[in-house]
């Protein structure tokens, strides 16, 4: 469902991320960790078309996100870490205008389907009130409303629990929960070690531009020649951060 290939990105002489090969099957939540300036945030501008990699190749649904970007981006969600939304609208009109981005049909399905988002995400009452006036959690419940309008086949996401309260988060790991079962491909960054460790079944560690590792809980212990049952430590023998006081914030 999603094929990395050979990607790498290069500034200048600063080479941010380096022969990156990854496949993420149909059906799986995949945790991409790394510490500050690892070059996660690098990779997901790359797999969602908002920079192109200097070599190698991104599929979306076998899609290539550079070369057939419509195609690959009418079967993408995308949930960016500090979304842009437009205050001096409501937010029905925001789902309206994300679903004409789409080309979706309007009438009354559309209508449904937007008005399904908006009670899932507790959101029905404030549909029809601007977004200037919505907390930074009912920003982000419209933003992962916005990404999932069109029925995407994969998502791709970048701290999803960043701003939401507890009943957020849970709403929301349920919901990821939910669509793969279904099918859905979901690529997800995070700083938080315990979301990771309870939501994805592997998780790839990137450090340097380099994809050092890649597994299972089970295998990642092999990788770190380790029996310690959480990920936190795993990951700083990985990343050789053991003592360094790593700051858990994407890069």
């Amino acid at each position: 469902m999603i094929a990395i290939d050979s990607l790498n990105k290069k500034f200048g002489n600063f080479h941010a991320v380096r022969d990156l090969d990854l496949r993420i099957p149909p059906g799986e939540v995949f945790g991409f960790l790394g510490p500050n300036g690892a070059g996660k945030t690098t990779t997901i501008r790359m797999m969602v078309g908002l920079i192109k990699p200097t070599s190698g190749r991104v599929f979306i649904d076998g899609q290539d996100i550079s070369r057939q970007p419509e195609e690959a981006k009418a079967v993408l969600g995308f949930i960016p870490d500090r979304p842009y939304l437009y205050e001096k609208i409501t937010g029905r009109e925001f789902l309206e205008f994300i679903a004409d981005l789409h080309g979706l049909d309007s009438g009354d399905k559309r209508q449904k389907r937007i008005g399904e988002l908006l009670i899932f995400f507790d959101l029905e009452d404030w549909g029809r009130e601007l977004v200037e006036s919505y907390s930074h959690g009912m920003r982000q419940r419209l933003i992962i409303a916005a990404a999932l309008l069109h029925r995407p086949k994969v998502l791709i996401v970048d701290e999803p629990m960043v701003g939401l309260d507890p009943k957020g988060a849970r709403l929301v790991k349920r919901l990821f929960f939910e669509l793969a079962k279904k099918g859905m491909a979901i690529f997800m960054s995070t700083h938080s070690m315990e979301v990771a460790e309870n939501m994805c079944r592997r998780i790839g560690i990137i450090n340097e531009g380099r994809l050092i590792a890649v597994g299972t809980m089970e295998e990642l212990r092999e990788k770190a020649q380790s029996t310690d049952e959480r990920l936190e430590p795993l990951f700083l023998k990985l990343t050789g951060g053991e003592g360094e006081g790593v700051e858990w914030e994407h890069g």
